[in-house]
C-alpha cells in the first residue's frame, strides 16, 4: 500500500495560486499514474489532473489552463500547481496513486479555500 500524504493547502484570495505537493512512500513511484481529485461541500469528488507514468498529463476542463499537474519521480513527489484560483475551487484536494495490479492508494487531502 501506497502512503500518500499532501500539504500546500490553504486559503488564498480569487485570482491567487497555490501549490499542493503530495509525497509518496513507495520505492517504485515512477511506476504509478498519479492524479489529483478534490471534494467541495455537498459536491461528489471529481477528478482534476492525471499524470501518468509514461508522461502524458490531463486536465479536467474546468481548470485545463489553470492548473498544472507535474510530478518529481526522484522525489517520489506529483505537484499541483493552481493559478487564477476562483471560489468554484474551494474542495479538499486529494491525490491517488493507480498502481494497476499493485493497487490504488488515496491520501487523506488538504483543504484549499479560496475566498475574499
Amino acid at each position: 500500500q501506497v502512503q500518500l500524504v499532501e500539504s500546500g493547502g490553504g486559503l488564498v484570495q480569487p485570482g491567487g495560486s497555490l501549490r499542493l505537493s503530495c509525497a509518496a512512500s513507495v520505492s517504485i513511484f515512477s511506476i504509478y499514474d498519479m492524479g489529483w481529485y478534490r471534494q467541495a461541500p455537498g459536491k461528489q469528488r471529481e477528478w482534476v489532473a492525471l499524470a501518468t507514468s509514461s508522461g502524458p498529463t490531463n486536465y479536467a476542463d474546468s481548470v485545463k489552463g489553470r492548473f498544472t499537474i507535474s510530478r518529481d519521480n526522484a522525489k517520489n513527489t506529483v505537484y499541483l500547481q493552481m493559478n487564477r484560483l476562483n471560489p468554484e475551487d474551494t474542495a479538499v484536494y486529494s491525490c491517488h496513486a493507480a498502481g494497476g495490479w499493485r493497487g490504488n492508494s488515496w491520501g487523506q487531502g488538504t483543504q484549499v479555500t479560496v475566498s475574499s
